[in-house]
């Protein structure tokens, strides 16, 4: 294979004449790919070369632990923090993973020497850290192309197949929990074409996606007329030949690529040469006319068939328009039942809104999850099931799909749907569209890749991700949330399970609020609501909801205060903490506050990297909102004033 090294920016062109003596033989992996990007260095002995030097060996010792996903670190702290993420390739005995990532960390300081960003590529590893978080981002901007020197004799067709097949390899991959997949088809009577594409598995359906197709648009940079390329990123490679060139035990996708029509000037079917030399001129004009009419009467029965699959077709059309109509009609009618779940003025906005919920059908989710595979599933509920899916647009989505024998699965269905339909706001989760059909109950969300804030808030490993920076963000973003909901919205809402796993976080760690199904509304001067069933998460109700049933805004800024004690310790409040009095989070929080020992209730990984005046002035206002009389408790619109200036001044906590 040759090269065809390619940048989108100049100031890579440098790294591009370094890699060229570096990538001889990628197909086999002995010589690998190496990035080194062009940017800040850092000095020998310096506190970033020490971390990085710690970081490394924990990165070849853990990265085969985690043979079948991936591992990412960090090590150090502000501004000298190093990142590193090591990958096992799909198929990589734990062993060989093991020695690859070992050479990996001795070729990448000598091939990078003072580099703050770089990563290295061999066949069963790969190796990666930088000064920034990358961790699940989408790196383009460095890419490799590699050809076979076989030039190919009809290059348009061929061109076609190629992109045809690993389109269809790309969607397989980006759908897959390993990020992989390959593929064949037919290329000629006696030859295949084969297909393989990859991403690093801490990628996103969509960023997988997304990595791929930049991938396949560099082969016409790359590999324009040639048998085979491999097209390298950082982040994912694909490669294509005429011969197999992955392991015998992956199980290739057959891709169907209709065959070519006939030119123009070749016959649609060969006659037999006439053997007999003395056929009269009347037998041939005999055999013509016979031919001109079995070619008419072909031509017309052709036109009749054609005429009634096109009235078919469009009939199938509009019965399938039709039950789709029918469809929505039931859906909204089914939401317009059971007006208790909801006070009354959700019904006094205008009829029409609700008519334009977008609405879905069922065959298209079930196939965007691969109907509904456990391997898509992303959490169980009280309600039912999360899973995640791919539109054909590229778009990925979370679907919640609500049990069938859940009675209250429906009522969380219908207050959901009406409810979040009518609020819009950055810092919620966005319905996209909702399904009824039969049995089956659908909500489905714009996807959340960083899952939720428990996910990382109560990992001891994944925890050291939260840095203050994102910490401060999320508490901000939930804050301003709730102010939406209670305030600023034309639907006043109580939400009443605000609770970590119910904060979804984004690409960026930007936090939304989510699980609107046993919300409320209530008018502005409708203080407090009542029930008589209490539901919600034990830790996270005002004590006044979980003994009485009484409700209202200042219950949702008791849950808040439990939540940011909870980011700022990294502690559950449902655990117990000095376990020979068996104390809550909030209990400990009380008395440390007494004790003049607040330090002892944050987080140590924030001790040395945060501003401790900001974090103690934030743990004074989560005292302020879980006070026991709920009269006490700010507003949240005291509660964004006081986390966003310090110049007003705390009240004491009681």
């Amino acid at each position: 294979m040759k090269h065809n090294l390619l940048s989108q920016k100049p100031k890579y062109l440098l790294f591009f004449i370094c890699l060229i003596p570096l990538s001889r033989n990628p197909t086999r992996g002995e010589t690998p790919q190496v990035y080194c990007t062009n940017g800040t260095n850092y000095t020998n002995g310096s506190k970033f070369e020490t971390n990085l030097n710690l970081l490394l060996p924990s990165l070849t010792t853990n990265g085969p632990l985690n043979n079948n996903t991936f591992y990412n670190t960090s090590y150090g702290k502000e501004p000298d923090r190093v990142y590193g993420f090591a990958q096992c390739m799909s198929g990589a005995p734990i062993g060989d993973c093991r020695v690859c990532l070992n050479n990996s960390w001795v070729q990448i300081l000598q091939n990078c020497p003072n580099r703050k960003q770089a990563a290295i590529r061999y066949y069963n590893c790969l190796l990666r850290y930088s000064d920034w978080r990358f961790f699940s981002q989408l790196e383009v901007n460095q890419r490799v192309g590699l050809y076979n020197t076989q030039n190919i004799s009809d290059p348009v067709r061929f061109d076609t197949l190629v992109r045809t097949l690993m389109e269809n390899v790309s969607t397989t991959a980006a759908m897959n929990p390993s990020r992989i997949a390959t593929g064949v088809t037919n290329y000629t009577q006696f030859a295949s074409l084969y297909g393989f594409g990859q991403c690093t598995r801490d990628l996103s359906n969509r960023t997988c996606y997304r990595c791929l197709e930049e991938a396949i648009g560099a082969i016409k940079w790359c590999c324009d007329g040639k048998q085979g390329g491999n097209v390298y990123f950082v982040s994912c490679n694909i490669r294509y030949d005429i011969y197999p060139f992955y392991p015998a035990s992956v199980n290739p996708i057959r891709v169907s690529i209709p065959s070519p029509l006939p030119d123009a000037d070749t016959p649609l079917w060969n006659s037999s040469p006439n053997k007999s030399d003395d056929v009269s001129k009347q037998g041939k004009k005999g055999k013509t006319s016979q031919s001109v009419a079995i070619g008419l009467t072909v031509t017309f029965v052709g036109l009749v068939l054609l005429g009634c699959f096109i009235f078919l077709l469009h009939r199938r059309r509009k019965l399938q328009e039709a039950r789709k109509q029918q469809r929505h009609h039931d859906l909204l009618n089914n939401l317009g039942t059971d007006t208790d779940l909801l006070n009354t003025n959700i019904s006094e906005g205008s009829p029409g809104e609700i008519h334009k919920l977008p609405f879905i059908d069922f065959d298209t989710i079930r196939h965007s999850t691969s109907n509904f595979s456990s391997e898509n599933k992303l959490g169980q509920g009280g309600f039912g099931t999360v899973y995640k899916g791919m539109l054909v647009d590229g778009r990925e989505i979370a679907v919640k799909r609500l049990s069938i024998d859940s009675g209250q699965g429906l009522k969380e269905f219908k207050n959901e749907v009406i409810l979040i339909s009518k609020l819009q706001h950055k810092n919620l989760v966005r319905l996209l569209f909702c399904c009824m059909e039969k049995e089956e109950k659908l909500l489905i969300y714009e996807y959340m890749p960083n899952k939720s804030l428990d996910f990382f808030l109560f990992d001891q490993i994944k925890r050291a991700q939260l840095t203050w920076r994102i910490r401060h963000n999320i508490v901000n973003g939930i804050a301003r949330g709730l102010l939406y909901l209670h305030e600023d919205s034309r639907l006043k809402v109580i939400h009443r399970d605000l609770k970590a796993s119910n904060v979804l976080l984004d690409y960026e760690m930007n936090p939304k609020i989510s699980d609107f199904g046993l919300a409320r509304t209530f008018r502005e001067n409708q203080g407090v609501g009542n029930t008589k069933k209490v539901i919600g998460t034990y830790g996270y109700m005002a004590p006044e909801y979980a003994m009485h049933g009484r409700f209202s805004v200042k219950s949702d800024v008791f849950s808040f205060g439990v939540l940011l004690l909870e980011i700022l310790s990294g502690k559950k409040n449902s655990r117990s903490y000095l376990a020979e009095n068996a104390q809550s989070l909030l209990a400990h929080a009380w008395q440390l506050w007494c004790d003049g020992k607040m330090m002892e209730l944050i987080d140590p990984i924030l001790i040395d990297s945060s501003p401790m005046d900001e974090v103690l002035r934030f743990v004074h206002i989560g005292l302020l909102c879980i006070q026991e009389d709920a009269t006490d408790r700010p507003t949240m619109s005291s509660v964004v004033l006081m986390l966003g200036s310090k110049s007003v001044t705390l009240p004491h906590p009681t």
